[in-house]
């Protein structure tokens, strides 16, 4: 059975700096691409990173470029996002997801929880 666990999320102030973590059981961490999405209240679901299998591909959003970073550590089957420069319109609810296979591109089927991140004026 598929697990990931988000954590690291919480209120920051404008201009503050997070990093999430996401620890992914072994199975499904092992030779399968991760990523991170988000859902804002009162929009859709947003694919904000992604990162394949061998971390020489990765996926950033526009909309998040240059300040949301993903990357992992293989040994702690862990996926990280550090998220810098946060601004309110980054609140949202973040989940980390797996998908099979090296590659990001395609659907993710495994979600986990989800963790808030709120950040104020």
């Amino acid at each position: 059975q598929a697990r990931l666990v988000e954590s690291g999320g919480g209120l920051v102030q404008t201009g503050g700096s997070l990093r999430l973590s996401c620890a992914v059981s072994r199975r499904t961490f092992n030779g399968n691409a991760m990523g991170w999405f988000r859902r804002a209240p009162g929009k859709e679901q947003e694919f904000v990173a992604a990162i394949s299998w061998s971390g020489a591909s990765k996926f950033h959003a526009a909309s998040v470029k240059g300040l949301l970073t993903i990357s992992k550590d293989n040994a702690r089957s862990t996926v990280y996002l550090q998220m810098n420069s946060l601004k309110p319109g980054d609140t949202a609810v973040y989940f980390c997801g797996g998908r099979d296979g090296e590659s990001w591109r395609g659907l993710f089927g495994k979600l986990g929880q989800g963790t808030q991140v709120s950040v104020s004026p």
